[in-house]
This record gives C-alpha cells, sequence and structure tokens, in this order.
C-alpha cells in the first residue's frame, strides 16, 4: 500500500482531537477511507514514533487491524509542524518534488518550511 501524506495527517488530528481514555484504543474513522488503509497508517505512524498504537489483528474482520491510542510527544511535535495549511501544502510539494514520501523526510521538509514561513512573517532567523 502506498504512504499517503494526507491521510497521515488526517489520522494525527483525529487522535489529537479525541476524547477517549489513552489506555485503551480508540475506533479510528475517517470518512472515504477504508479500515486497511486507516490501519496500515496508523501501523506506520507507530513504527515511526508518532502514535502508540495497538495490534489488534486477530479481532478485525480482515485479519489486519490497528488501532491508535494516543500521539507521543514526537507525534505532538509532528503535528505542531505541519497544522498550518500553508505549512502543510508546501510540505507535500516539497516532498513530491524530492520523489519521497518517507514520514521522516516529511517531517525534515515540514520544519524547514515553517522555519522559512516564520522567518518571513517574523523577519528573524530560526536555527540555521
Amino acid at each position: 500500500m502506498k504512504l499517503d501524506k494526507d491521510l497521515i495527517r488526517d489520522i494525527l488530528l483525529a487522535v489529537e482531537a479525541s476524547d477517549h481514555d489513552p489506555r485503551g484504543f480508540m475506533e479510528l474513522e475517517i470518512e472515504g477511507r477504508t479500515r486497511a488503509e486507516l490501519s496500515y497508517h496508523v501501523k506506520i505512524l507507530d513504527d515511526a514514533g508518532f502514535l502508540e498504537a495497538e495490534d489488534l489483528s486477530t479481532l478485525g474482520p480482515d485479519g489486519f487491524e490497528w488501532q491508535p491510542q494516543a500521539l507521543t510527544y514526537r507525534g505532538h511535535e509532528f503535528l505542531e509542524t505541519v497544522r498550518d495549511s500553508a505549512v502543510w501544502q508546501a510540505t507535500k510539494q516539497g516532498a513530491e518534488k524530492a520523489g519521497t514520501a518517507s514520514v521522516a523526510l516529511i517531517w525534515e521538509i515540514g520544519k524547514a518550511v515553517a522555519k522559512n514561513m516564520i522567518s518571513d512573517r517574523l523577519g528573524i532567523t530560526i536555527g540555521e
């Protein structure tokens, strides 16, 4: 399955907005997305350290079921980096131009875009 950049962001936003108990797992539903797509991307976000998630594959109807529990600190950082829609659009465009879509690279591009936008808006330079 291909990594979907928008779905990664949508999942993180949904988990952040949820008021479920993080000791359990949340039933994630995103309109227009299949359970397989959601499970795959939740697993990827867990692997990348952005989510704490639970492998419930023995309970899933298709034998593959991952559900999120909570954002990690790293997940919060990533989401804060790409929350602004202008930053997100520029990040996606940068990833497409680079010809890659790894979660780590998307985050690095997002940080660079955010730093440039902050520099432009505030007239200050952040980092090197």
